[in-house]
C-alpha cells in the first residue's frame, strides 16, 4: 500500500508543479514584456533624491516646456577653421533654429587657437521625454556633419544621456546572450552531459523571466526605480545565483540516487538535506541587497529590490521547477554517467582532501599567511584612480565624449558646460546679482520662469568637474538660500556626496542583517564573526587588485563613485553563502560526532567541489559584465569575480577551514557545540559529492 502510494506521488506531484508554472508563465509574461518600456537611465533616475541637483531637475520639468535639452555644437579643424567651415557652421546652426523650437538662438563661440567653434544649443520644445530627446540629438547630428578635414561632434548634456542611453538598450541582448553562454559551457564542463547541463540552464531562463515580470510590478505598484544597470544586474545575479543553487541540488540529487531506487524519494532526500543551506544563503544574499533600500541613491536603492527579486525567483524555480523535471526525466537525464542504485562511486583522494590536510597540518601559519597575502592586496586600494568624470564613462569614445574632449583641448581655461541656478521668482532678480558676484563665474542669464521658479544659467570660468568648477558649485550653494544648484558638474559632486553618506549607512546594516541570519543558522558567534571578518577582507583585496589593473592595465581614467558600496553589498552577501555551505556542513559532522578537526576536513572534503563549481559559475556571470561598454559596469564586474574567485579558493578552503580547525569548539561559542565532549573522529568516510557531482 505504501508503494502505491509513492508511486501516486511520484507521478503526481512533478506533473502538478510544471503545470503551476506554465500558468504562472501565462500570467507573467504580458507584464515581463513591458520591463523595458519602465526603464530609464535618465540623471535624475540615478541621482540622491535629496540633492540640489536632482530637485533643478525636477523643477525643469515643471516649467514652462519641460525640461530643457541642452547640447554643444563643436566645429574643429586641426590646422584652423576656415571661413568656409565658419559658413557652413552658421548655415547649418540656422537650419537646426528653423527646424527646432530653441530657447535662445545660438551665438558661436571661437577658441583662442581658431580651431574650434562651439554653438551651445538648447531647447524646451513640449512632450520632451526620453525619446523626443534622443530623437532631437540626432536631428541635430544629421545636419551637423563635416567633412574634408572639419570634424563635427554633439555633445553637452543631451548628446551625453542620449550615448549613455544607446550604451544602456544594448546591454540587454549581449548581456544575456553572454550570460546563458558562459553559464552553458562552465554547465557542460561540470556535468560531463550532453543532457544534463540544458535542464538547470532552461529553468534559469524561466526565473529570469519571472523576475522581469515581478520587477515591472514593483515598478508599477511601488514606483521602484529600473535603471539599465539594476536590470542587468539582475539577470546576472539569476543565473549567478541560480546556478549555484542547481549545483548543490543536483549533486545531492545524484548521491541520494545511488541509496534510494525512486527518483522521487531521491529528491524529497535531497531537498531535506541542501534545501535548509540554499534557504540560508538566499535569505542572506536577499537581506544584504533589500539593505540598500536605505541608500539615498535612486540607482543603489533600485538596484537592492530588483537584485533581491532576482535572487528569489531563481530561488523558487530551483527548488521547485528544476526538482519536477530531474524527477519528470529521471536517471537517464545523468547520461552516460548514470548514478546507479546500490553502486557507490570509486573513493578517491580529492584536491580539496588534500588542500584541507595541508590547512590541518600547520593551521595557524595557514592563516596568518593568507591574512598577510589579503592584507597586501588590499593596499593596493590606495592606487585607485580618482573620481570617474562623465565623459570617461565609456569604454569606447562615443560622439558626446569626442566633443566634450575637443572642448576641453580647445578650452582649457573656460567652462564650457552650465550650471543651473533654480531660484524662487520674486528673489530671481537678487540672485542672478549673487551669482554673477560668486568667483569663479564667468556669465550667469536669466531664464525661464514658471510655478513660482525661475531658472538661470551660468557658466563658470574653470573647466567642467575641475577643482575651480566644483568651489564655484559649492560657493552658489552656500549663497543662494532656497534656491537649487544643479547641472551635469553638480550631479557628479552630488553622486560622489551620496555615496559617502550612503556607504556608511548601508555597510552597518549589511554586516549586522548578514551576521544575525549567521547567528541564527550556526547557533554561534564565532563562526559568524569569522565568516562575516573574512568576506570583508575578500572585499578589501578585490579592490586593491582593482587599483592595480584598473588605470595600468584597463587604461581607465577614474572610478565608479559607487563601486566601493555595490561591489561591497555583492561580495559580503555572496561570498556567505559558500560559507554557509562549509560551515552548516561542518556543523552537522559535530552533530554527528566527529572531533572539530575532523569535522573541518570533512566539511571541505564534501563541499569543495560544489562550491569551487559554484564559485567559478557566479565569478564567470559576473566577468560578463566586462564585455560591456560602460566603465562602470567593467569595474564593478571585474571586482565581484576577483572576489567571489578568491573566497572560493583562498579563503573557503585554506583560511576558514585552518581558522576552525585552530579554533576547535571554539569557533562554535557560545552553543552546546562548543561544550560538547569530544568524540573520536568516524571510522568510515562519507562519498564525496563532489564526484557525484562530475561522474
Amino acid at each position: 500500500m505504501g508503494a502505491v502510494k509513492t508511486t501516486t506521488r511520484w507521478r503526481a506531484v512533478p506533473w502538478l508543479v510544471l503545470g503551476l508554472w506554465v500558468a504562472v508563465m501565462v500570467l507573467v509574461s504580458p507584464f515581463a514584456a513591458k520591463l523595458g518600456d519602465v526603464q530609464r537611465d535618465r540623471a535624475v533616475d540615478y541621482l540622491p533624491n535629496s540633492a540640489d541637483s536632482t530637485q533643478v531637475a525636477k523643477i525643469q520639468e515643471r516649467l514652462p516646456g519641460g525640461e530643457t535639452t541642452e547640447m554643444v555644437v563643436v566645429y574643429h579643424r586641426d590646422g584652423g577653421l576656415t571661413g568656409a567651415d565658419q559658413e557652413t557652421a552658421a548655415r547649418q546652426i540656422q537650419q537646426i533654429a528653423g527646424e527646432h523650437t530653441l530657447v535662445a538662438e545660438p551665438v558661436g563661440v571661437p577658441s583662442r587657437d581658431g580651431t574650434t567653434l562651439m554653438y551651445p544649443v538648447a531647447s524646451n520644445e513640449p512632450g520632451l521625454d526620453e525619446d523626443a530627446r534622443d530623437k532631437l540629438v540626432n536631428d541635430v547630428r544629421s545636419v551637423a556633419t563635416g567633412g574634408d578635414g572639419l570634424r563635427v561632434e554633439v555633445g553637452g548634456e543631451a548628446g551625453l544621456a542620449t550615448d549613455a542611453g544607446e550604451v544602456y538598450n544594448s546591454l540587454d541582448g549581449p548581456l544575456l546572450y553572454t550570460t546563458v553562454a558562459v553559464v552553458a559551457i562552465l554547465l557542460i564542463i561540470i556535468y560531463r552531459s550532453p543532457f544534463l547541463w540544458l535542464v538547470p540552464l532552461a529553468v534559469a531562463g524561466i526565473a529570469d523571466f519571472l523576475s522581469m515580470g515581478v520587477a515591472y510590478g514593483l515598478n508599477q505598484w511601488f514606483g521602484t526605480s529600473v535603471t539599465g544597470q539594476s536590470s542587468g544586474i539582475m539577470t546576472i545575479l539569476v543565473f549567478g545565483a541560480g546556478t549555484d543553487y542547481a549545483l548543490l541540488l543536483v549533486s545531492r540529487y545524484r548521491e541520494e540516487l545511488r541509496r534510494v531506487e525512486r527518483p522521487y524519494d531521491a529528491m524529497v532526500r535531497a531537498l531535506r538535506g541542501c534545501g535548509p543551506a540554499v534557504l540560508a544563503s538566499s535569505g542572506t544574499v536577499a537581506a544584504g541587497l533589500l539593505c540598500l533600500l536605505a541608500a539615498d541613491l535612486n540607482s543603489s536603492r533600485g538596484m537592492g529590490p530588483l537584485g533581491t527579486v532576482g535572487v528569489l525567483c531563481a530561488l523558487i524555480a530551483m527548488l521547485t521547477l528544476l526538482p519536477a523535471l530531474l524527477v519528470l526525466l529521471g536517471r537517464r537525464v545523468f547520461w552516460p554517467l548514470v548514478p546507479r542504485h546500490g553502486v557507490e562511486p570509486k573513493a578517491r583522494r580529492s584536491l580539496f582532501a588534500a588542500m584541507g590536510s595541508s590547512a590541518g597540518r600547520r593551521p595557524l601559519t595557514v592563516l596568518a599567511s593568507g591574512a598577510v597575502l589579503l592584507g597586501a592586496l588590499a593596499l593596493g586600494t590606495l592606487n585607485l584612480p580618482g573620481d570617474l568624470k562623465q565623459e570617461d564613462s565609456f569604454t569606447d569614445k562615443p560622439d558626446a565624449v569626442a566633443a566634450m574632449q575637443t572642448l576641453g583641448a580647445a578650452f582649457p581655461e573656460q567652462g564650457t558646460r552650465p550650471i543651473t541656478v533654480i531660484t524662487p521668482t520674486d528673489g530671481a532678480d537678487a540672485a542672478l546679482a549673487e551669482v554673477r558676484g560668486t568667483d569663479g563665474v564667468e556669465n550667469a542669464e536669466r531664464g525661464r520662469s514658471g510655478d513660482g521658479w525661475t531658472e538661470l544659467t551660468v557658466l563658470a570660468a574653470a573647466p567642467p568637474q575641475s577643482d575651480g568648477e566644483t568651489r564655484t558649485i559649492e560657493d552658489l550653494r552656500d549663497r543662494l538660500d532656497g534656491s537649487y544648484v544643479g547641472g551635469p558638474s553638480a550631479e557628479q559632486i552630488d553622486l560622489k556626496d551620496t555615496n559617502a553618506r550612503d556607504q556608511t549607512v548601508v555597510v552597518p546594516l549589511v554586516l549586522i542583517s548578514v551576521l544575525l541570519i549567521l547567528v541564527a543558522l550556526l547557533r554561534s558567534l564565532v563562526a559568524p564573526l569569522l565568516l562575516v571578518a573574512a568576506v570583508v577582507a575578500v572585499w578589501g583585496a578585490s579592490l586593491g587588485i582593482g587599483g592595480l589593473v584598473f588605470g595600468p592595465l584597463f587604461g581607465f581614467d577614474g572610478t565608479d563613485p559607487g563601486l566601493g558600496l555595490l561591489s561591497f553589498v555583492f561580495l559580503v552577501a555572496l561570498g556567505v553563502d559558500y560559507g554557509i555551505f562549509l560551515m552548516h556542513r561542518m556543523r552537522q559532522e559535530s552533530l554527528n560526532g566527529a572531533e572539530p578537526e575532523a569535522a573541518a576536513l570533512i566539511a571541505l572534503r564534501t563541499t569543495g567541489g560544489v562550491i569551487a563549481s559554484a564559485g567559478l559559475v557566479l565569478a564567470a556571470t559576473f566577468a560578463v559584465l566586462t564585455s560591456m561598454p560602460m566603465v562602470q559596469l567593467v569595474e564593478l564586474g571585474f571586482v565581484i569575480a576577483v572576489g567571489v574567485l578568491l573566497d572560493t579558493f583562498l579563503v573557503r578552503t585554506y583560511l576558514v577551514t585552518s581558522a576552525s580547525v585552530a579554533l576547535r569548539r571554539a569557533v562554535w561559542w557560545p552553543g552546546p557545540l562548543s561544550r560538547a565532549p569530544e568524540a573520536a573522529p568516524p571510522t568510515e568516510e562519507e562519498p564525496e559529492p563532489v564526484a557525484a557531482a562530475t561522474r
